[in-house]
């Protein structure tokens, strides 16, 4: 089984990169990617699946809150999705190759596979071959994680030889359409074994979990999301090895 890097341990982790709000530098894009590349942080990103086929670095299921443009994600081409405007006044969101190409082994990447089954199901598939195929060749230091333990079985699969995790919650609040009963099974993170993970990135504020210390003493490795301020990076690094962050720098 693959393990995690030291790097993803110790270089903070910029939330969709290295973004300012969404005011001049958008999330999960290329500006915010160079931003944190300068800073020194490691990135996390996020993936959806165009509507042919190509992995795409957009964290939303609408384009609504980030782009010019209205309507669903999955129904746009790669070629539709490069021409989109960001209401930052930046063009384009880039694929997976492009970002990794842009990358080229100056940051880790942490890069989380957005559920495309809708409930956290076995409805997966095309996202993961995607995504594999980008990064195949790839020489720096990557890391997988998906919320979907579906999800992480396939890139298992698929990428055997690449570290792995499952990003976890408490899966209270707006957790979207996943059903109440699909929440109370995840919740306990059944699936760390199964999915051949070495970490876990869970909800920061949730770190107290039972479970989280279970993991932990298995030799898990706890990452979280998402810590908004220094005060809050110093509660979660009582249990946390790193961060995700955004909205502050870590010192």
């Amino acid at each position: 089984m693959p393990t995690l890097p030291d790097v993803f341990l110790t270089r903070p982790i910029a939330h969709r990169a290295l973004h300012d709000g969404n005011v001049t530098r958008a999330e999960n894009n290329m500006s915010a990617i160079e931003a944190a590349i300068a800073q020194g942080f490691g990135i996390e990103i996020d993936l959806q699946l165009s509507a042919d086929g190509v992995a795409m670095v957009f964290h939303d299921y609408a384009l609504d809150r980030l782009t010019e443009a209205r309507g669903a994600f999955a129904r746009c081409t790669a070629q539709e999705l490069a021409t989109l405007r960001f209401k930052t006044g930046e063009t384009g969101i880039p694929s997976l190759h492009e970002v990794l190409e842009l990358v080229n082994g100056r940051a880790p990447l942490l890069i989380e596979i957005k559920d495309q089954d809708g409930a956290m199901g076995s409805n997966i598939g095309p996202l993961e071959e995607a995504t594999a195929a980008a990064l195949s060749g790839y020489d720096g230091p990557v890391a997988l994680m998906s919320f979907n333990p579906h999800s992480v079985v396939r890139m298992a699969e698929l990428c055997p030889d690449l570290p792995r995790g499952i990003t976890s919650s408490n899966w209270v609040g707006d957790v979207g359409p996943v059903p109440m009963a699909r929440r109370a099974e995840l919740c306990g993170i059944p699936d760390y074994d199964r999915t051949g993970a070495c970490f876990i990135s869970h909800q920061w504020d949730d770190l107290s979990s039972p479970r989280v210390a279970d993991l932990k003493a298995q030799g898990a490795h706890i990452l979280c999301w998402t810590v908004k301020s220094a005060q809050s990076e110093a509660q979660a690094r009582e249990i946390a090895e790193n961060i995700t962050f955004e909205g502050y720098l870590p010192t």
